[in-house]
């Protein structure tokens, strides 16, 4: 009976050992097809935007992942990253900006400029900032008739439903925020000759903060950690109060009252503009008569200057030329502040771009991850040449579709 049953099993065995040898059936028709991505990275042209898109090292695993990019010649210059640190990761250098734009995917930080749009070819995709305050109407115009998919990385949203790179990029800039505005108190650089922070027997500086979102969380934290008095201002309870946990200890918080604000900013020795709109422009919370109650010396740093800022005497500004004065107090309004931290910034940019072009290749391409990933879907302005941006379309009194009604017709 023993014998049987081992001579049953060798027959089993035997059996299951033909059965793998039998032809299969196919199972990579049931899976996703994977396609290979052409991808530019071009020299960033705008004004002293010093980030590039994908640091070497994402760029290699990239192309490790069977993709094709081409690197413009000196396009991570400003970050610290060399041609040869592009191509020891397997990237293409190319000379001139053209050769760049044949790619199907464009991968850039700032919006194209008319020259570079002139270059694009139809049916592209890029991959951009949407500044509202700087987006000329006839920038939308030249997309819009190359037939361009154009997606704006800031309004990209996760599965939390948070926006990854503003999130990131408003940390740095949190943080920065606060590291410019001690720069600016100094007197090398013009300022009333102030430390930031605190010593010991002498009043700490002020500091007033309106946002609690990303950018008011890590301005208020680097704040704190250099024993500066902060006040925070938002009109969200709910995100004063996640804030507030956030930061581990007690800090004064409001909504915005125009008569509370007006005093706070009176004592202040900085102000942080930190507000950010969902939709179209910054709320402007802070009136001119505001700023000329302040003290002679204080200073300014709007971070939300991109989405046209949140203090009444906001004009933007460049890193050449990034302060001005008005009633007595220093403005430092530069829409991209991360870009005094290029490579961290670059790297934080890279963190999220790279991912997100595997994840458009293992899904089967740009227009099949709009249709299935919501999130995703939320950053497409213009859609194969159809603006669906409402507000753009509204500002610009420029036509406009539903982006759901368009996917489905497609």
């Amino acid at each position: 009976h023993f014998n049987n049953m081992i001579s049953s099993g060798d027959a089993l065995k035997s059996l299951a050992y033909e059965a793998s040898l039998m032809p299969q059936e196919e199972m990579l028709e049931v899976g996703r097809k994977k396609s290979s991505l052409y991808i530019g990275i071009p020299r960033e042209t705008e004004f002293q935007e010093h980030r590039v898109a994908l640091v070497p090292e994402a760029a290699g695993q990239i192309v490790a992942n069977g993709h094709r990019v081409v690197v413009e010649t000196n396009a991570g210059e400003h970050a610290n990253f060399s041609d040869q640190d592009y191509s020891e990761a397997g990237a293409e250098i190319v000379l001139s900006p053209e050769a760049v734009y044949q790619a199907d995917i464009i991968l850039k930080v700032t919006p194209p400029s008319p020259k570079e749009i002139e270059m694009m070819k139809h049916k592209q995709t890029l991959f951009s900032a949407l500044q509202l305050s700087v987006q000329p109407e006839n920038t939308l115009r030249g997309l819009m008739k190359k037939k361009i998919t154009a997606i704006a990385w800031d309004y990209i949203k996760d599965e939390d439903q948070i926006f990854p790179i503003v999130r990131s990029m408003g940390e740095i800039a949190g943080t920065t925020s606060i590291l410019i505005a001690g720069e600016l108190m100094c007197n090398v650089n013009g300022g009333k000759g102030l430390m930031f922070g605190g010593v010991a027997g002498i009043t700490p500086t002020e500091v007033v903060i309106i946002g609690a979102g990303t950018v008011g969380q890590f301005a208020a934290k680097t704040a704190l950690a250099m024993g500066a008095s902060v006040k925070i201002f938002d009109n969200s309870v709910y995100k004063l109060r996640r804030l507030q946990q956030d930061l581990g200890q007690k800090v004064f918080t409001s909504v915005i009252q125009p008569k509370v604000l007006e005093k706070a900013l009176r004592r202040a020795d900085v102000a942080i503009g930190a507000l950010r709109a969902p939709h179209g422009r910054t709320p402007c919370v802070v009136s001119e008569p505001m700023i000329e109650g302040m003290k002679d010396g204080a200073v300014i740093v709007d971070v939300a200057i991109d989405q046209g800022g949140c203090f009444a005497t906001s004009n933007v500004t460049t890193h050449e030329r990034p302060t001005y004065e008005k009633h007595g107090v220093t403005h430092y309004c530069v829409p991209n502040i991360a870009s005094r931290v290029s490579r961290t910034a670059s790297y934080a940019l890279s963190n999220i771009f790279s991912p997100l072009v595997l994840e458009i290749a293992d899904g089967g391409g740009c227009e099949k991850l709009i249709r299935t990933d919501k999130g995703f879907r939320h950053g497409v302005y213009i859609y194969n040449g159809t603006l669906t941006s409402s507000y753009l379309g509204e500002t610009y009194s420029l036509p406009y579709k539903d982006l759901d009604l368009l996917i489905t017709a497609f």
